[in-house]
């Protein structure tokens, strides 16, 4: 009973648009488990935010947006899937693994209310890809400037670990959305081995040629892919921002923004 709460209370679905706002959605918003026929990013951003397709994740994600951590006792958890960040003619990409329990499940916005988020946008920022430093809330004003931010996996998984079965049903949402930026799309930064695992069969079936033998992920790997129309996309690797990886020195401020500068570079961004 106490997870169907959750679900009811957010019957009034608010999304990120265009302009990186949240905008209320006027009524329920339908459970789906398909991309639909979504023809932009805020129609896809919509949808995704009704999938109730893996009955683990939408458990996990409704308890804990339930019973909630002490610290946030006060607030009202997003509990839903999350959408992608950013402008819709993004030329640079950012794909993560999925959004955390109390982060990105709770705020609604990828990579909001933990510390993962902290090191990853103030890095953005100190490279000029967002307005602000800090990504509190999914209302508080920040913007990316030619950039997008999404992942594999939509929900919060338990122990931050998706099944394959998981991945590979969430990954309809990725292969739509890498579709509506393909006109501007031309470099992806990949955080962690997962996503990079997780991204290259989607670009594969969208008509993008891997490399063989197939990239190897690691921190700075680059990997140029082709399409058979003559345009290039670049992957680069970069270690996720976790806590296991900041707080250990594995991945550093300095290599962090090293990773971003390169690709907002390459990009056009500069």
């Amino acid at each position: 009973m106490a997870r169907a709460g959750v679900f009811e209370r957010c019957a009034t679905v608010t999304v990120v648009n265009e302009t990186h706002s949240r905008t209320p959605v006027p009524g329920p918003v339908e459970p789906t488990t398909s991309t639909g026929e979504a023809s932009t990013l805020a129609e896809l951003d919509e949808a995704v935010t009704g999938c109730r397709a893996c009955p683990r994740l939408v458990s996990w994600r409704e308890r804990v947006a339930e019973e909630k951590r002490a610290a946030f006792r006060t607030q009202e958890y997003w509990g839903r899937p999350v959408p992608g960040f950013g402008p819709s003619d993004a030329s640079l990409a950012l794909v993560g693994l999925a959004p955390a329990a109390h982060g990105a499940n709770r705020t609604g916005r990828m990579f909001t209310g933990d510390r993962s988020g902290e090191v990853l946008y103030r890095a953005l920022f100190d490279v000029g890809l967002a307005s602000a430093p800090r990504s509190e809330s999914a209302d508080d004003g920040l913007r990316l400037y030619g950039t997008r931010i999404t992942a594999p996996v939509r929900c919060a998984p338990p122990a931050n670990k998706p099944t394959p079965a998981e991945r590979d049903t969430c990954s309809p949402w990725l292969a739509r959305e890498f579709e509506l930026l393909r006109p501007t799309l031309r470099v992806v930064v990949v955080l962690g081995g997962y996503g990079w695992q997780a991204l290259l069969p989607v670009l594969a079936a969208g008509d993008w040629e891997v490399p063989r033998p197939k990239p190897r992920f690691g921190h700075g790997a680059r990997a140029t892919l082709r399409d058979p129309w003559g345009a290039e996309l670049l992957l680069l690797g970069c270690y996720h921002v976790s806590q296991q990886n900041t707080f250990t020195g594995r991945l550093t401020p300095e290599m962090l923004r090293d990773v971003l500068g390169r690709a907002k570079e390459a990009a056009g961004l500069a």
